[in-house]
């Protein structure tokens, strides 16, 4: 049995309306907290948008509780979308609206619904000021839309021509870098001051790319950023081993209906919210690490963005645990209401222990 703080989810999607309904307690059940991203149509780009989905989700958490009294409190922070047209004042209205936690950098057509995104950093430079000087973080989907980058490139080559430049131009700016899947990613993380710091997901943790192949096309692993090399998934886990407070929990978890991921050009997304915690496990186990995954799940995000540490416990036991096929999945189109999570089908020898 391993007990840890209830864990944060501090990079997490639930989407909208129906199929919001039915991931959400997933999350809820297991976490305390999640920084919900802003990337729905529309985009969430101003506080009072911010508000009005806040509305949204809390009714959500209500009707979850009311069909299922066990469900734990659950905490919902959410993220700004920043556009070149985003005001400075926009800023301010985060720092004090109590909800908002960060902006979330999406480089044009980089992602999901990420088309309202920046396309020229230097066109937002008046509201990265803003930030830097109010100390609102920016969290970054860091991959370059050049279309002449090799797509195992674009965390590196982001890194090398964005990254360094925030970083240089506004030193202290707080970033965190999304979902790293790279060696790069790794170092740029290390070298970089105390005001960056990272998240990374279960899959970049205990897949690589070879995983995408695995048998034929694997559609449900199938994630931006794409799954890299074997040497960058090493380095990963030896960065979260290491027990740097730099790297914390972000499960990147993106529900799709299944027909949108099983398509002849399929959404990119895994979707870990029911079972995310238990494959951190596997994954620190593997590295030798999980003395870490406690401050890694629910300590070291609270401290990067200045709040409590996560209170209550959850504990795991080291069981054999079958991942269901799929999950009930409401608003999917032509008739499809099912969302098939990560390893569906598969036994893994972690699972979190019946309260």
């Amino acid at each position: 049995m391993l007990q840890i703080p209830r864990p944060d989810d501090w990079h997490l999607h639930v989407r909208d309306g129906a199929a919001m309904a039915s991931v959400l307690p997933h999350t809820a059940r297991h976490f305390g907290r999640a920084l919900l991203m802003p990337n729905l149509r529309p985009p969430v780009r101003t506080v009072a948008e911010a508000a009005a989905y806040r509305d949204r989700v809390r009714a959500a958490l209500a009707a979850a509780g009311a069909a299922d009294p066990s469900l734990p409190p659950f905490e919902p922070w959410f993220a700004l979308y920043l556009t070149a047209q985003t005001a400075p004042a926009e800023v301010e209205a985060a720092k004090s609206s109590g909800f908002v936690l960060s902006f979330k950098l999406y480089p044009a057509g980089a992602t999901t619904n990420s088309d309202a995104g920046v396309r020229d950093l230097r066109d937002a430079a008046p509201v990265l000021e803003a930030m830097e000087a109010l100390g609102v973080p920016l969290c970054v989907h860091a991959e370059s839309t050049d279309p002449e980058v090799d797509i195992f490139d674009r965390e590196a080559v982001f890194l090398r021509d964005q990254a360094a430049w925030l970083t240089e131009t506004f030193p202290k700016l707080r970033l965190v870098i999304e979902h790293i899947t790279t060696e790069e990613a790794v170092d740029f993380v290390l070298s970089a001051p105390d005001t960056v710091a990272a998240t990374v997901t279960p899959q970049h943790l205990l897949l690589n790319r070879n995983a995408l192949f695995q048998g034929g096309v694997r559609p449900h692993r199938w994630c931006l950023p794409v799954l890299k090399r074997e040497r960058h998934r090493q380095a990963l886990l030896r960065a979260v081993a290491s027990g740097s407070r730099k790297f914390f929990l972000g499960t990147d978890s993106a529900p799709h209906a299944r027909h949108t991921k099983e398509a002849d050009c399929g959404c990119a997304g895994c979707f870990t919210a029911p079972h995310a915690v238990a494959l951190y496990a596997w994954a620190f186990e593997q590295a030798g690490a999980l003395d870490h995954l406690a401050d890694f799940a629910g300590r070291s995000g609270a401290r990067f963005y200045g709040l409590p540490a996560a209170t209550g416990t959850l504990t795991l036991e080291r069981a054999p645990w079958q991942i269901p096929a799929a999950h009930p999945f409401g608003g999917g189109e032509g008739g499809d209401q099912e969302v098939v999570p990560l390893f569906a089908g598969e036994v893994i020898p972690w699972r979190v222990a019946a309260p």
